[in-house]
């Protein structure tokens, strides 16, 4: 294939040095077996949610808009009995009122536990955004003021350490957290396989042990979600992730078993309410177009991580996952070694997205976090993790988190704009 009208276009609109062009297009060669995956997993998923919604009969009507208390929504019950029936699951809540899967875990945990329980995350330290849920980072109304008892058991070289994670459940918890994403640590990600083991390991002890996992940014990476393959009472995420294939605009939902999933909605609304109001004020249609799309938008954020990782590692940059490694969500860490290159690759993600391409990011004291965060990549839904972006916490050893491409020439070209701006800093060499 002739090159040279995509290097004329690229370099020309973009001004992407020929060098960089020239590694990615051989980089790109060397991951067609990745690529021809993520394609074979977005058809099997894509089958799964074709078919829960011809099952539930999914029509134009579903579509028409609630207001007020919302009760007897259509739209929303067949779009959770959707959900349900994709993650295998006895029943699901799917709700523009949860903001963020961080507000739609705190909705299963606070459902679900009650003053005197213990919950242990047997994944280590969870997401930043949770520690103030649950009262490691002090905050009002956390899990730790309702004298909900919070240990962790440590991670020991990526995997779970099953032998203290034993001597824990030696006095049954009432839930097992497990993170499937490794949030902003330097660790793999669980894949469903890896979560099941968990799960069996936690019921064998006591099948009345909760076990929840938090799937944000894993859904559809795989062929099946954690639900459907093991005894999980819930898995839990964000519509602006993968599940939302970037048209939700907002929401989140929890997929489980019927108590669980009754108990997160009494929380989130209120006891005796729980989830039979909830107006859906006309996002049906976007949430369960993009619930649609999901599979494929998935699949190509993962090309997008692939080529990232094969084009850092040539670079002399240690990556988490390889390349050539199976996936179990949709976020590449690059460990990029010093504060600047760490920003400076993710003002470059800022100049490749469609919105706002023209703002500089900075970082800065988000709330939720013990540390500056720099966030790139406004995407057409604010703080979109499925569409292109990355962050990084200005922390050693200066990880930066990459997700995102609803399409893959986007996540291409945006990559290959960040980088070039690397080399025209003088901060990579190809």
């Amino acid at each position: 294939m002739d090159n040279s009208p995509i290097l004329n276009i690229l370099e020309s609109q973009f001004g992407i040095s020929e060098k960089i062009i020239n590694l990615a297009m051989d980089a790109e060669k060397a991951i067609l077996p990745q690529f021809a995956r993520a394609d074979e997993i977005a058809l099997a998923n894509q089958a799964k949610v074709l078919a829960a919604m011809q099952g539930e009969r999914l029509a134009e009507a579903h579509f028409a808009a609630t207001t007020g208390y919302g009760y007897n929504d259509l739209g929303r019950d067949a779009l959770e009995a959707i959900y349900a029936k994709v993650f295998g699951a006895q029943a699901a809540l799917v709700r523009p009122q949860m903001i963020s899967g961080t507000h739609a875990l705190a909705s299963a945990l606070f459902g679900n536990l009650r003053p005197g329980d213990r919950l242990i995350s047997a994944t280590g330290r969870p997401y930043d955004t949770l520690l103030g849920v649950i009262g490691i980072n002090p905050q009002p109304g956390s899990l730790a003021e309702y004298g909900i008892i919070y240990e962790q058991i440590d991670m020991v070289e990526d995997c779970v350490d099953f032998d203290n994670l034993g001597l824990a459940l030696e006095d049954p918890p009432k839930m097992v957290m497990i993170q499937r994403s490794k949030g902003y640590a330097w660790r793999k990600s669980l894949t469903c396989a890896e979560i099941a083991e968990i799960v069996n390991f936690v019921k064998a002890r006591d099948s009345g042990i909760l076990c929840m996992i938090d799937n944000c940014y894993g859904e559809f990476v795989e062929i099946h979600e954690p639900t459907e393959i093991c005894a999980a009472d819930a898995c839990v995420g964000s519509l602006i992730k993968n599940p939302g294939g970037g048209l939700a605009p907002v929401g989140g939902y929890i997929a489980g078993t019927a108590e669980f999933v009754n108990n997160a909605a009494s929380r989130l609304t209120a006891p005796g309410i729980g989830g039979h109001a909830g107006p859906t004020l006309g996002v049906i249609p976007p949430m369960a177009q993009g619930f649609f799309l999901a599979p494929t938008v998935v699949a190509a954020s993962v090309k997008t991580a692939v080529l990232a990782a094969e084009i850092f590692a040539r670079l002399g940059f240690a990556v988490l996952p390889a390349a050539d490694a199976a996936r179990a969500d949709i976020v590449q860490a690059i460990r990029l070694d010093t504060e600047t290159r760490v920003i400076e690759f993710c003002r470059g993600i800022q100049h490749g997205a469609a919105v706002d391409s023209f703002i500089t990011c900075e970082p800065w004291d988000m709330p939720g976090y013990d540390c500056p965060v720099i966030m790139a990549g406004s995407g057409f839904v604010a703080g979109s993790s499925i569409e292109l972006s990355a962050d990084a916490p200005i922390r050693p050893p200066y990880i930066a988190y990459f997700q995102g491409g609803q399409t893959y020439p986007h996540g291409k070209i945006g990559l290959l704009i960040a980088l070039n701006r690397l080399l025209s800093l003088g901060l990579i060499s190809v």
